[in-house]
């Protein structure tokens, strides 16, 4: 706090002693007078200084000045009238009385100003500079930047795009992004060649308590409305302005205080979960809720919170002769134990998470001719999908040489999407010097048949894998907030072609979605308060080849090298 700050606390309360004193001294005896005199001085230079400082305004220190004169003045009537009053003595003069006031009442006359001026203040919000309305009191703002350096690093020996390397005979694929638009077109994308970036993420997130258990939030965040996983900008763009997206809008409802939580529109997510199933920028769309509840207390456990959360998002609506509707139904139950009397804490979850009418669909002469959702239906397109799922030819590419063809290349998804995730978290807060959490996860695509896959293809898939799982083991603190904290971690995480929808896994490891497998290596530094450096490597390699069943064994080596410094505000 400066100078001015503190010169004006200090001649504030001084202020107010002094305007008791002077009130409730005004009718001593004279030989107080000259003390009277002097402390009316004081008083009146520490008014001065409020005024000065901003604490209060020159009217409402001459309001006050004006009110401590007229209750002494009245004091002073009040001890004339008595002195005035005719008391005659044993030999027959007046008798006159000079007034004397207790230290006691002087002490209590003190309190009384003092509160009375003191809930004014509060009243009025005195003393503070550019003091804002009061309906202002009920927003929350928060935010934060990273600025991250990235080095990629891709092997020299990794498969390079186009349709001989990522499209089987069979008309399979995995990595459709890497195939060209059409047939004997140019393929897109980069597999050999490294390359280093600049990235910005800035967000900031308002929150307004609208009533009470009632609020609504929203977080604007850099990125773009293409790519769902990631709020990064990439610098490099000879200085143009970057785009600004509204990256969460929605309400929160509270009927039963924490016991049930219930949320509608853009969301963060509502599950218990690590980016191997959901990124960790992805937002969900829909409505939500969670019940928690006191289940279980014993000797082993202080005690334990069950909760289930349950949430319907779509991701399409039903537009008649455009698409069909698609969503997500995601339900999850758990517990959230203390353990013995420390501070110890495991924290357990299983989810099922069911895709809706996501599967893609094989398009018929009679369509191609026809129809006017032809292909786009069911199609899976380029703007959703990440890369690594199974996908298929859903164009109608038959009779070639007649007006009967479709060169293009339009896919779905050949397999159905419902994933059991079974997610842990162990922090452990006393068994080491520093503080441990264990942190696992596994998932299975319980929806991954092969029959099924095989009547919507028309093709018998022979590989490809259905679950994933991940590992990680962190030491220090969970969240850098002080300067001198830091933490460091070790994942590894194995995640199959169709363990889960690739769209809304991770975007970063392995050049994003699924079919990968690897480490994870990061550390985690307080330079000051909500100010730290992170260092991070990425490590991946490819699990199944890119062109499914095919005798081509495709191969993508990519290492990461990360260098951020981030900011929380």
């Amino acid at each position: 706090m400066g100078h001015s700050g503190l010169l004006g606390q200090r001649g504030y309360a001084a202020g107010l002693m002094a305007l008791g004193l002077w009130a409730g001294a005004t009718g001593a005896h004279a030989q107080e007078r000259a003390d009277l005199e002097q402390l009316q001085a004081t008083t009146l230079a520490l008014i001065d200084v409020m005024v000065e400082n901003g604490l209060i305004t020159r009217a409402k220190a001459d309001e006050l000045l004006a009110k401590a004169r007229a209750k002494a003045q009245a004091q002073i009537e009040a001890q004339q009238r008595q002195a005035a009053a005719t008391e005659v003595g044993k030999d027959g003069k007046k008798v006159v009385r000079v007034p004397y006031v207790p230290e006691s009442v002087k002490a209590e006359m003190r309190d009384q100003i003092k509160q009375e001026v003191l809930a004014q203040a509060r009243d009025e919000r005195w003393g503070e500079p550019g003091a804002l309305p009061s309906w202002l009191n009920r927003f929350k703002f928060e935010g934060d930047m990273r600025l991250r350096y990235d080095l990629s690093r891709l092997d020299a020996g990794n498969t390079p795009p186009g349709e001989a390397n990522y499209l089987s005979t069979d008309g399979l694929t995995r990595a459709a992004d890497w195939l060209p638009s059409s047939a004997g077109g140019i393929p897109p994308g980069n597999t050999n060649d490294g390359f280093n970036r600049l990235r910005l993420r800035a967000r900031l997130g308002i929150t307004a308590d609208v009533a009470q258990g009632v609020s609504a939030a929203m977080r604007l965040s850099t990125g773009n409305l293409t790519d769902r996983t990631s709020t990064n900008q990439t610098l490099g763009q000879s200085f143009n302005k970057y785009q600004l997206v509204l990256d969460q809008a929605y309400v929160t409802i509270k009927p039963m205080q924490d016991r049930l939580t219930l949320r509608g529109g853009r969301m963060p997510n509502p599950f218990f979960s690590t980016d191997l199933v959901w990124a960790d920028d992805l937002g969900f769309e829909g409505v939500a809720g969670t019940w928690r509840s006191d289940t279980l207390r014993s000797s082993v456990t202080r005690n334990a919170t069950g909760f289930v959360t349950a949430g319907w998002f779509p991701l399409t609506e039903s537009r008649s002769g455009t698409t069909q509707s698609r969503s997500l139904l995601g339900v999850q139950g758990g517990l959230d134990l203390n353990l013995g009397r420390s501070d110890n804490r495991l924290k357990l979850g299983v989810a099922l998470y069911d895709y809706r009418n996501i599967e893609g669909e094989a398009e018929t002469l009679e369509r191609y001719q026809s129809a006017s959702d032809y292909v786009t239906r069911t199609e899976y397109g380029a703007g959703l999908r990440q890369r690594g799922n199974t996908l298929f030819r859903t164009n109608y590419a038959g009779l070639c040489g007649t007006t009967a063809c479709d060169t293009s290349y339009r896919f779905g998804l050949a397999s159905s999407f419902r994933e059991v995730a079974l997610t842990a978290s162990l922090d452990l807060v006393d068994v080491l010097p520093q503080r441990l959490m264990l942190t696992a996860e596994y998932v299975k695509n319980i929806g991954f048949d092969r029959d099924d896959i095989l009547r919507r293809t028309g093709v018998n898939l022979t590989d490809g894998k259905d679950h994933g799982f991940l590992g990680r083991v962190q030491i220090g603190e969970p969240t850098i907030t002080k300067a001198g904290q830091w933490n460091a971690s070790l994942t590894y995480r194995y995640l199959g072609s169709d363990a889960v929808l690739d769209a809304f896994t991770s975007s970063d490891f392995g050049l994003g979605g699924t079919n990968n497998k690897g480490f994870v290596l990061a550390g985690n530094y307080g330079l000051y308060d909500n100010t730290w450096v992170s260092v991070r490597w990425l490590s991946s390699n490819l699990i199944d080849s890119y062109a499914p069943g095919s005798s081509i064994d495709t191969k993508l080596s990519f290492d990461a090298l990360w260098f951020e410094l981030n900011f929380r505000f």
